[in-house]
């Protein structure tokens, strides 16, 4: 190989567009307060395995008129509140995001349908940096806060990422 052609070769690596992208979604659920309900909202933990920062830029689904990624803010009353994020959810090279009650989340704003416990429904994640991932969700009205879908936490460092119930992205 030339010199030229290891130079090229060496620059394209280092940019995030043309770097292989492995972003994994895992333990994604959905819940609704109500069989009423009008909204709801999408719980995961996102992994970012690559070696480049990544944003969480959008999500979209055929079960909703709208889909936001929004959080809880704490207001100077101390009163929680919903609000959606602004420029989207950032990962750090190798970093593991929750996105759970409480906290981050993707919320589904005028559902199409009703959503019962054993349902399922497609999710699109959109980022910054890496191609589309779309997962199927499954709605879990049971599931208790920090509970994963095995019953317990665990650290992904050490997981064979190719396991049942994984989506993975890989891009570029």
């Amino acid at each position: 190989m030339s010199t030229k052609s290891t130079l090229f070769a060496g620059l394209l690596a280092l940019m995030p567009g043309f770097a292989s992208a492995h972003v994994v979604i895992e333990d994604a659920y959905a819940r609704v307060s109500s069989a009423m309900a009008q909204s709801g909202a999408v719980f995961m933990t996102i992994y970012n395995h690559n070696d480049f920062a990544e944003v969480l830029i959008g999500a979209s689904s055929d079960v909703a008129q709208r889909v936001e990624l929004h959080t809880h803010i704490q207001n100077a009353e101390g009163v929680m509140r919903m609000v959606e994020v602004e420029g989207g959810i950032a990962m750090a090279p190798d970093e593991t995001v929750m996105l759970e009650r409480g906290g981050l989340h993707v919320m589904l704003l005028g559902l199409n349908r009703a959503l019962a416990h054993g349902d399922s429904f497609s999710l699109t994640l959109e980022f910054q940096n890496s191609d589309p991932i779309t997962i199927e969700v499954p709605v879990d009205l049971e599931r208790m806060p920090g509970h994963s879908a095995g019953g317990m936490q665990h650290d992904h460092g050490q997981m064979d990422h190719g396991s049942h119930g994984t989506a993975h992205g890989n891009g570029g």
